[in-house]
């Protein structure tokens, strides 16, 4: 469960997905074109969803990266190349991970959190505010103080992800059922491509999970925020993500994909995250 993604699941991530052009289109019916958009270059600083790790943003990577722009990756405890035991981990755990990194910046980043893990970059902005520039949220919680998963996906309908969640029988880490996984978050990327990502999945610790996201208006608060809907998610229903969002985000995008677009469309998320670039830069 802890195995390093190998150079041959990337290099096959990779081709399937560099072939798709880089465009996107906001929620404000205005286009977005790679080849037209010219912004200050950044640092991202990208946050892994539950159950993966960093290795599931190689395709954004490589497509920010071709534009100029910093892109940081890491892997959460108990995530991707980090052994750390599921028993062990907390959301305090997570958060040190980012505010370490951001701590090491010399300008503010660009943060990215998909999924679950819109809870830890919400905590982590609020600890570090200086060091972001705007936070972004990919189908991702946003959610109020005090809120959390557990009490997020309560009453949830539609939820493929939910209907097939369940807890270790020491409840120390959950687990989505095996043969629900690809229905639940990637059922546009074909089975083959699946298939390689699948024993990279990991098992996600539990305490975090239940982690009450504490925030203020005067740190969270300042910080522009965004988010980037997913049409066709299993795991959070569109109802589910426009509630979070709305009257909460600067701007918010779409793009009629799955749960994890930066499997199946990393260039046209890629081209958003430009997009968020150009609009900060602007309101200076």
């Amino acid at each position: 469960m802890r195995k390093q993604l190998s150079v041959v699941f990337c290099s096959l991530i990779i081709t399937l997905i560099s072939s798709l052009p880089i465009n996107a289109q906001p929620n404000n019916s205005i286009k977005i074109e790679s080849n037209v958009m010219k912004p200050t270059k950044e640092t991202y600083l990208l946050v892994h969803s539950a159950w993966l790790g960093g290795w599931q943003w190689q395709g954004v990577t490589a497509a920010l990266t071709e534009e100029g722009h910093q892109v940081i990756a890491p892997d959460l405890p108990g995530h991707g190349s980090d052994n750390t035991p599921a028993a062990e981990i907390t959301m305090d755990s997570y958060v040190r991970t980012l505010t370490d990194i951001l701590d090491k910046q010399d300008r503010p980043v660009i943060l990215v959190g998909h999924s679950f893990n819109g809870i830890t970059v919400s905590r982590a902005a609020e600890l570090r505010p200086n060091k972001v520039k705007g936070v972004v949220y990919l189908s991702a919680f946003l959610l109020p103080e005090g809120g959390s998963f557990i009490k997020a996906v309560q009453g949830v309908e539609g939820s493929t992800a939910v209907d097939n969640f369940y807890l270790s029988e020491d409840e120390s880490y959950a687990l989505v059922k095996e043969d629900e996984i690809q229905n639940a978050f990637a059922h546009d990327i074909p089975e083959e491509a699946f298939a390689t990502a699948k024993p990279y999945i990991v098992a996600e610790p539990a305490a975090p999970l239940m982690y009450e996201l504490e925030i203020t208006k005067q740190n969270f608060g300042k910080l522009a925020k965004y988010y980037i809907e997913c049409t066709q998610d299993r795991a959070i229903p569109i109802a589910v993500q426009r509630a979070m969002y709305t009257g909460k985000v600067k701007k918010s995008y779409s793009i009629a994909s799955s749960h994890t677009p930066n499997f199946s469309q990393p260039r046209k998320l890629a081209s958003i995250l430009l997009s968020i670039s150009e609009d900060l830069t602007s309101d200076k």
